[in-house]
């Protein structure tokens, strides 16, 4: 083993000058497959200088959300819960009500859930732009055109 190679980490500075901007159509795409390749450039997988404790990742813009497929019988079982905070206060939405009202809700919760929690976490999901039609408001930013397999 050579004494003098050292591991490469990454310093914040260094991830902020290499960042993109990539686009990812959600039409007919399956929620899961979908979010786990957007948690993966957000995070900053793909790229050689990934280090786990510092946000290397890129800026993902994802176009019609509410075009996105759900396998199997979910469409009809799938439910979205959260709590008011009350006592006796949990909540329960289907996939086709928040589809309905809050097309981009189930993408973010989807990718929420590939992401790590805590300061990290909550630093990398704001990277993440969603929107129910097709139409964004970044095209200043020049973004890619992300192909999912």
């Amino acid at each position: 083993m050579n004494p003098h190679r050292r591991t490469f980490s990454a310093k914040p500075q260094e991830s902020q000058d290499q960042r993109g901007w990539w686009v990812v159509d959600a039409t007919d795409q399956p929620l899961g497959r979908l979010a786990t390749l957007v948690a993966d450039k957000l995070r900053g997988k793909d790229k050689p200088i990934f280090t786990p404790h510092v946000d290397t990742g890129d800026f993902v813009i994802v176009v019609n959300a509410s075009k996105v497929k759900l396998t199997g019988r979910k469409l009809e079982q799938k439910q979205y819960y959260h709590h008011t905070g009350h006592p006796g206060g949990i909540k329960a939405h289907g996939y086709d009500y928040l589809i309905a009202n809050q097309p981009e809700l189930p993408v973010r919760k989807a990718v929420w859930g590939m992401i790590p929690k805590g300061p990290l976490g909550r630093k990398i999901i704001k990277k993440l732009k969603v929107y129910g039609g097709p139409s964004h408001d970044h095209a200043a930013q020049q973004p890619k055109v992300l192909e999912v397999k």
